[in-house]
């Protein structure tokens, strides 16, 4: 029996629903718990930037060592912690205890997310059949999380998180590390040489920018319909079918992601989210907003994720990927800190309105930086197929 659930799909099913899942339910209405807790926005931004901040600082190190190690056992010991945060989370009460419990939590999920990635491309399974289960999982978190806030209370949203990181932990045993992951290499080259490749360090500065700005909305978007007026229950049914909307992107993933060149792929995810941020900026009619919100949020954060991973295939020796990934993560968390600290100074004295309508302007220098990217295509990967 064990040894049919070996590197089985149920073990990928586990690990990908439970991960994504545990990963919603414990961040997707962090502004609305603070907020209703009479904390300041720029008291949660600061939260939540401390999160980016340590993620940072650490995010290098869990890449190095996901190289260099079975990335299963690094994985493990993560998730572990990760639950344990979650439980002593439950109880913090001061601005000083939620910020250090919410930052331990977020680095170790968001330091193994550039693995949990490249596992999904480099396993038996097709990307899209495992990544799927992942877009499903955050779905039914979000949603998840605002039925329990209402209905039962805030604090038993982080019991849930940590039931959901132990059968994310079932799923990862039963999984098997992926033959070019985590192998040591006494001929591989010296991680300094990613320093060196200018595209991937001026793709580094596209990437900070896209996730920087995104991760910053998705911190106040649901504040921002609850300001509308929505009760928390119906903001989070709203998150979780926007994540649902995802769900073809990954499907079809196999159609159309090894056959479009990485530059027209990352002008389509500037597009989308171009779209995104006018609409807020412009406040339009409530029930649009929502929908314009079903069409872009979730479909252009997760089209990024392919695109990274594309993109670093195609500019980064094989031995160095992981690493190169976790780098991509470190960026984002510092441009995260960036501005999510400025949002929260911002809707301090003003409006959401002028929140998204300045937002726009960083959208704008991210989407010339793309325009003018010299990058291969990257047909030449076949990383969804």
């Amino acid at each position: 029996m064990l040894e049919r659930y070996k590197n089985s799909y149920l073990s990928y099913f586990l690990m990908y629903n439970f991960y994504y899942l545990s990963w919603a339910v414990f961040s997707a209405l962090i502004s609305v718990y603070l907020l209703d807790k009479d904390f300041k926005a720029s008291e949660v931004s600061l939260v939540v930037s401390t999160s980016f901040l340590t993620s940072m600082i650490f995010q290098p190190v869990i890449g190095m060592f996901s190289d260099r190690y079975d990335v299963k056992k690094v994985n493990f010991v993560l998730f572990a912690l990760a639950g344990i945060g979650g439980l002593a989370f439950m109880f913090a009460s001061s601005l000083i205890t939620i910020t250090i419990g919410y930052s331990f939590v977020l680095t170790l999920i968001n330091g193994t997310n550039p693995v949990m990635e490249k596992i999904a491309s480099s396993s038996p399974y097709q990307y899209g059949k495992i990544r799927i289960w992942g877009t499903i999982g955050y779905a039914i978190g979000s949603w998840l999380a605002g039925m329990i806030y209402q209905l039962i209370s805030p604090s038993a949203i982080f019991i849930c998180f940590i039931i959901t990181m132990i059968l994310c932990i079932i799923g990862l045993l039963g999984t098997k590390t992926p033959s070019e992951l985590g192998q040591n290499n006494e001929e591989k080259t010296k991680t300094s040489t990613l320093f060196h490749n200018h595209k991937y360090l001026y793709y580094l500065i596209i990437a900070a920018i896209f996730q920087g700005i995104t991760n910053m909305a998705n911190t106040y978007i649901p504040a921002m319909f609850q300001n509308d007026g929505l009760k928390v229950s119906l903001v989070s049914t709203i998150l979780s079918f926007a994540v649902l909307c995802e769900a073809p992107l990954v499907l079809f993933s196999h159609k159309f992601m090894d056959k479009l060149t990485n530059k027209r792929l990352l002008i389509i995810a500037y597009s989308m989210i171009t779209i995104q941020f006018l609409c807020y900026a412009l406040n339009v009619w409530l029930p649009l907003k929502v929908i314009i919100t079903l069409i872009t949020k979730h479909p252009s954060g997760m089209l990024f994720i392919m695109i990274n991973l594309k993109i670093v295939s195609t500019l980064v020796p094989k031995e160095h990927q992981i690493t190169a990934l976790a780098f991509v993560q470190t960026l984002r968390n510092l441009s995260s800190i960036i501005f999510q600290n400025i949002a929260g100074q911002i809707l301090d004295i003003s409006s959401y309105q002028i929140l998204f309508a300045l937002s726009l302007i960083v959208i704008v220098v991210g989407f010339v930086l793309v325009i003018l990217f010299k990058v291969p295509s990257g047909k030449d990967q076949k990383l969804f197929n």
